[in-house]
Order: structure tokens, then sequence, then C-alpha cells
């Protein structure tokens, strides 16, 4: 029979191989080791399965392909839920893919993470106990599948990590022991002293707070698609987004058809038309789909369209992507849009519900964020847009927390000088503050410490100061480097004056020049006095509070007065052929008084903040203080300094 009918015979022989091949490949996928059998708790291993040498040769830092698989066990008696596990990754890995695993730290893929890495779940977040599933791996286990490149360790060497352990709250992990050469293993189990908020009946993970939080609500399901809402919600008292941009990534081929309230950066269905949407959804118009990109950078209206039937009619939306702190008007400190997004096979059915994942939001001259995974919550509840005494609770509810963090090698976008009454020199702000163009060692130098100036010469942009400050070095009998140091580069600079001291209390005056093209509403500023802020009494033209940071109530909010809320750019002079250019500026006094401050000594430099900020922005500090010259009070009036500044002016032209 076989040779009546060879195709046949060849035809069924390779089905039973491939049958064969699945089932194997499926029991190694998810067989556990032996050693998890003694493991009462959470269960982890790290196993080297392949690597080569790959391309370019480098005897001093070659590149290996490695493969490696990741496996996080549950053999306790409570589900683990949102499951994180670092990596101690030690061989500069560059990572270019992990299978049911996403960053933590919301980063995309590919990433280095020589430095190790935390991973976190997805789309399975949650691994369920034997109990529950009775002994159901799929439920119980998930293994993620590692694909990178490691430099250094070639055969016979193995590229293992330092340490694996879980990261969760609430378990103590052990050092990791090796098991043989190529796998290590750990078990971790429940801290007996640890406290939380989290019960086994809980359905849901518990709101948590940061910085700033994102809420994705899906308001409305179907079959297809689905409408989610996102508010962004600012909780710190000195955070602040100006023109803020959203980005994340579909992990299931979703795309936005249309949005309420916000927009992307970029209109584009070409990912759509040449991809698998395209050819699932033939009869869909594509020209009107807003965004294919896999990861889509969202921005926020104008007010212009607050009221816009199509785009807007979102309450708290359209703002041109400012977020104000909640200590500054709470009002203002949340943005919200809407949008529908369409989804893709095996996900057709209105339950499957999958939150973009790998979130990162920015705004300019605000600090910078660093943001969790998506967590399931319980549903958001709103008003009912009816009007009526109810509440309308979403279909399902993600929760983002982003917190304030600094990059390294991260420069600063603004600046502070210090000057004082008795010192009639001006300690300028740092040298390469918020950076230096790489090739500024022809022209200046980076390394020198910016030289006293004059007063006057802080109204002026620093390519006009260097005849003021070679001029004023002369008046003082100072020398100045050669060549001279480089500017600041800060689009604001802050100028913190003492302007007088006695004995019952004291007095600042502060400057902000905004030296940027770019105008500043609803600005604010903030400074940090660690002795002071109790004495502080007034400030006579901007608005001032004290304001707790961390549980220390040492810190000074401070904005515009209604009118004064505003910032200008930096604009021509009176006659753009030979006047430098304006900065825009505000200015204020401010007292203290000293009464109940015992032992505080402004001269000394208790009269100077420790730190400073604006617009949510740390701004880089002196690195030292006007000197007390024998307390003088001003031996030079500024009217001579500006004569001897003229006159060296004339003599050198």
């Amino acid at each position: 029979m076989a040779n009546s009918n060879p195709h046949l015979f060849f035809k069924l022989s390779l089905l039973l191989s491939l049958l064969n091949f699945s089932l194997s490949q499926t029991s190694v996928g998810q067989a556990p080791s032996p050693a998890a059998d003694s493991c009462n708790g959470i269960f982890l291993s790290y196993a080297y399965s392949s690597g080569a040498k790959i391309k370019p040769d480098d005897p001093t830092h070659q590149p290996y392909r490695f493969e490696s698989v990741l496996t996080v066990l549950n053999n306790g008696d409570e589900e683990l839920k949102s499951w994180r596990v670092f990596v101690g990754f030690q061989n500069d890995e560059f990572l270019v893919s992990a299978s049911d695993a996403v960053l933590a730290d919301g980063t995309s893929l590919p990433a280095n993470v020589g430095n190790g890495t935390v991973f976190a779940g997805f789309p399975m977040s949650d691994l369920k106990t034997a109990i529950e599933t009775a002994g159901d791996l799929t439920q119980m286990q998930v293994q993620v599948k590692l694909l990178g490149t490691q430099f250094g360790v070639g055969a016979p060497g193995v590229p293992m990590p330092d340490n694996i352990q879980l990261a969760n709250d609430g378990f103590i992990c052990p050092k990791a022991s090796m098991q043989g050469r190529n796998e290590m293993q750990v078990c971790c189990t429940k801290d007996p002293n640890s406290k939380t908020n989290v019960t086994e009946d809980d359905e849901f993970m518990p709101r948590q707070s940061g910085d700033l939080t994102i809420m994705y609500d899906v308001t409305r399901t179907y079959d297809s698609n689905y409408w989610s809402q996102v508010t962004i919600s600012n909780n710190n008292p000195l955070g602040r987004l100006d023109n803020w941009k959203l980005s994340f990534d579909w992990m299931r081929d979703e795309f936005i058809y249309t949005m309420k309230g916000a927009y992307p950066y970029v209109v584009d269905s070409s990912d759509c038309i040449f991809g698998p949407q395209g050819q699932y959804y033939r009869d869909l118009d594509f020209g009107n789909v807003l965004n294919c990109e896999r990861r889509p950078t969202l921005i926020d209206l104008p007010p212009t369209k607050a009221n816009d039937t199509t785009l807007g009619l979102i309450p708290n939306c359209c703002r041109n992507g400012t977020i104000l702190p909640p200590s500054m008007d709470p009002s203002k400190s949340s943005s919200v849009f809407q949008m529908q997004v369409f989804k893709m096979p095996p996900d057709l059915n209105r339950s499957e519900l999958s939150p973009p994942q790998n979130w990162k939001i920015n705004g300019t001259l605000n600090p910078d964020y660093i943001c969790g995974l998506p967590v399931r919550v319980s549903p958001s509840q709103f008003p009912d847009p009816s009007g009526l005494p109810s509440n309308t609770t979403a279909v399902a509810s993600w929760q983002v927390v982003c917190n304030i963090t600094q990059p390294k090698n991260e420069s600063p976008k603004c600046c502070v000088s210090f000057s004082s009454y008795y010192n009639d020199s001006v300690v300028p702000c740092r040298t390469c503050a918020c950076g230096c163009p790489s090739n500024s060692a022809r022209t200046c130098s980076a390394n020198a410490q910016a030289v006293l100036l004059p007063p006057e010469a802080l109204l002026v942009p620093f390519e006009n100061r260097t005849t003021m400050a070679q001029a004023w070095a002369d008046l003082k009998r100072r020398t100045v480097p050669n060549p001279m140091p480089c500017g600041d580069n800060c689009g604001v600079s802050i100028n913190w004056h003492v302007l007088t001291d006695y004995s019952r209390g004291w007095s600042a005056r502060i400057t902000i020049f905004n030296w940027d093209e770019t105008a500043f509403p609803d600005w604010f500023a903030a400074v940090q006095m660690d002795k002071a802020t109790r004495g502080f009494e007034k400030m006579y033209s901007f608005n001032g509070t004290t304001v707790e940071l961390n549980g220390v109530n040492n810190t000074i909010l401070m904005q515009g007065l209604p009118g004064l809320n505003y910032i200008v750019g930096e604009t021509d002079g009176a006659n753009p052929k030979k006047d430098p250019r304006v900065p825009g500026k505000q200015q204020t006094v401010i007292s203290f008084t000293k009464k109940n401050i015992p032992g505080i000594n402004v001269v000394a430099g208790d009269g100077f903040p420790s730190k400073v900020f604006f617009n949510g922005e740390e701004c880089a500090l002196p690195l030292v203080l006007p000197t007390n010259n024998s307390n003088r009070k001003g031996s030079t009036t500024i009217l001579s300094i500006f004569l001897a500044v003229l006159v060296f002016i004339m003599v050198h032209q």
C-alpha cells in the first residue's frame, strides 16, 4: 500500500514527526527543574542555553550571541501578583528580545541591560498557586526566553549573571546557587516581618502613589475595538510638565482609530495599510485612521480645541500640554484624553483587553520621569455624564506610576548665581552648568572656574560679558584664565542676592532670567533653605508659600501674581545691530525674620538656598558663596563700576 501511495505515506510521516517535535518542545518548555520540588516559595532559575561568536571581530570587546531561559514558578500558597524578577547581568549585555516579559522600567527592547535589569510579566503578570489550579503549570509558571548579545565571554566560558532574585516586596531571597556551569537557582520565601496591604481575597492590586500617575481606563468595549480614557495626574508639589509628550508600545498590533482631547505627534496609517491590520480590516477606510505606529507619541491639544465637537469636549483636556503641580493649582494638575483602539486576532472579543506597555512621558525644561508597568487595579469611577447623582464604572483599569529621576550624565536646564550686599562681585553660574558643546575646547575652557562678574553683567547674554569680566578682573587686580571659561549654556538663570541683614531679620532679592525664545506661562520657582525657611515672612511681587517635601517643611514655593505669571522669551535690543539681546525677567524681594531661629548666620551661608527649582527642574548651584570682605557695605559704587567698564571699552576699541 505504501508503494501504491508514496505521497500519502510521506505526508503522514512528516505529520507524526512534527507532532512528536511539538510535544517534546512543550514538555521541555513546561517541565520545572527537579530542584523546584524542594522549594515552597517562588522558585527562580536562569539557564544558559547556547551562544556563538558574531561579527565584528574585536579581541578587546568581542560580541557573542546568547540564548537563555528565565523561569519563575509559584510553589507558594498565595497568588503572586505582578511578578518581577531582577537579573544581574554583568557582561555588557544587549537584550534583543524576551518572550512573555517586558522590562519593568518601561524601556523598549532592544536595550542595554549590562548593569542588571528587572523583568515583569506580560501578558501573564500573575502566577497562581498549585492549590487553586490543581498543579497546572501553565498558570503557575512562566518561562522567559531571552535572546541578546554579550561581550567578552566566549567558549568554554559561560556568560552567567551575577545573581537573580524576586523583586516583589515581602520576599526574602538568598544568593542564587549554581547548578553546574549553565544554570543558577534560588528559592524565595515570604518575609514573616513584612507588612502588606494586599490580602488573598483582593482581586486587584492596590493603587500606588508616585510623582505622577497615569490611569488607563477602558470605558466602552466591543469585539474588535474599545474606547479608553487616559488620565495623567501630577502629585509632586514641585513637579510640572510643559508640552508633554506621551509614548508607549502596542504589544498586540493595535492601532489608534480616533482621539478626543489629544492627538498623535505623527498622523500615519501606512504601517496598517502594508501590515497585518490592512489584511484583516479590508473594508476599513485607513484614510481615517490616526496612527498605526507600534510606539506612537501623543501630544496635548491647544486650548482653542477644548470645545471642538470632534476633537475636544473632554474635561481637563486641551492645555497645550501644561500640567501644573497641585500645590500651585489643583484644577490644572491633570490632563485627560480618550482614544478608540482597534484590536487584532486572536483578541476579537469584548473581554480581551490589554493595555500598552513601556510608558514614557516628558516635557520641555521639566524633570525626567521613569515609569513602571501598567498594573491592573479596581475599576475607576467617573461622574455620570447625564448629571445624575451617580457614578459610572470603567470596564477595566490599569495604573502606571512614574517618578522623577536624574539620568546619569544628564545636565540641568537652569542655573543659579549668588551675590550679596557685602561683596560687590557676583558669583556666576558654573562653567558648563547646563552642558558644553563638544567643540568648545578651541574657543573656551570647559574646566576653568567661572570668573567673578560685576552686577550689571547679569543683564546681558554670556557672549557679551567677556569685556565686562576682563575689565572687572583688572579693576580688582585678579587674573583671568586663558582661554576664558565657557558659558553656562542654560536657558534659564536665577540670581539670588542677599539684600540686607539686621538684628531681627534679613531680606533677599530673586531675579529670574529667561535666555530662551520660549516664554513661560504659569511659571513657578522654589528654593530650599535648610535653616531660614521657618522665618519666611513675605514676598512683595510674587505669591509665596512654604510647602512640605518628603516630610520636611524647608521649601518656599513662588509664582507670579495675577498678570505677572508670564515670563517672556529673549528679545532683540533697542538697536539689534549693536545692542545685546534682552532676556525676559521677573523679580521680587523676600523678607525673613530671625525670631525663633537661634544661631542663624546669614553671611556665613544660611542666607543662601541649598536647592533651587524652576518649573520643577533642579538648577545647578555655584560651588562657592560670596565672601564677606570685612562686611563692607559696597566700597565701590555701581556708578564707578559702570564708568570703569566704559573706559576699558573705549580704550580697547
